[in-house]
């Protein structure tokens, strides 16, 4: 049996997470603040505590087998947590995010290309995450996996940036479509995520890895007919969508104009 510990795991990636692990049997332990559906799991050991302070749950709780950080996103939170499980797990999967990449070229990323800087202008985010994954690799170096998830869809999304079109699209009628129909599109479900890096930890694999999918390459246009294949799509241009003030992801979920990624 594996002992897991999951740091978070009562909202979507973390829940689908916390539900796969149970049904392979794992003995679970989450640590959180209790804020988000702290009754949500019934008979899971709950260690209460704030990764912005309180960690005394985690250094006297365990040992573990395993663990995964699915809530870190400052430098000073990951390090503290992860120092505090240095000694207490043989294994810490540090969930990321494809943004901590500095660009995207038109031919793909690899776990190799550089990374996102903070230099005090523009988001925050990527940098800080590719930050988070150097402070954990640097605590458990050999026992440490980075996943970086792109688009991730599913039940429970609070981002509703997949589920806006499917509502859409189910309403009829025209519908705006943004840029090229064969422009590609990589989603990947929460709940092959959670079964995935479940798989990845019983392995104890070590490394970064992309997270992305699905397997067969898709398009804007066929994920849009997947959700309706009679909808009445009507294709804007990047630079049409662009001129008008649309916003990228804000306006239109999953929109990404070519002329922001690169060649």
């Amino acid at each position: 049996m594996v002992r897991l510990l999951v740091l978070g795991g009562t909202r979507f990636v973390g829940r689908h997470v916390v539900e796969a692990a149970l049904a392979r049997g794992y003995e679970l332990t989450l640590f959180n603040r209790g804020r988000s559906a702290p009754d949500l799991f019934e008979g899971i050991e709950l260690l209460r505590g704030d990764r912005g302070g309180d960690l005394e749950a985690l250094r006297g709780g365990g040992p573990w087998d395993a663990a995964i950080d699915l809530s870190g996103y400052e430098l000073a939170h990951v390090s503290a947590s992860s120092l505090a499980l240095a000694d207490r797990v043989e294994h810490l999967t540090f969930v990321s995010t494809i943004s901590v990449y500095a660009g995207c070229p038109g031919g793909g990323i690899y776990e190799s290309a550089a990374l996102a800087q903070l230099d005090g202008d523009g988001d925050a985010y990527g940098p800080n995450k590719a930050l988070c994954e150097q402070a954990v690799q640097a605590t458990l170096p050999g026992r440490a996996l980075v996943v970086r998830p792109g688009v991730i869809a599913g039940p429970h999304d609070p981002t509703n940036r997949f589920s806006s079109w499917v509502s859409r699209l189910a309403r009829g009628g025209r519908v705006l479509a943004p840029g090229s129909p064969d422009r590609p599109v990589q989603i990947i479900d929460a709940r092959d995520l959670a079964l995935w890096m479940l798989d990845m930890v019983q392995r104890r694999a070590t490394g970064v890895f992309n997270a992305v999918g699905p397997q067969a390459p898709l398009t804007m246009e066929g994920l849009l007919r997947a959700c309706r294949p009679d909808a009445q799509l009507v294709w804007v241009a990047d630079e049409q969508l662009l001129a008008a003030g649309v916003q990228p992801w804000d306006g239109l979920p999953l929109w990404v104009p070519r002329l922001t990624r690169g060649a």
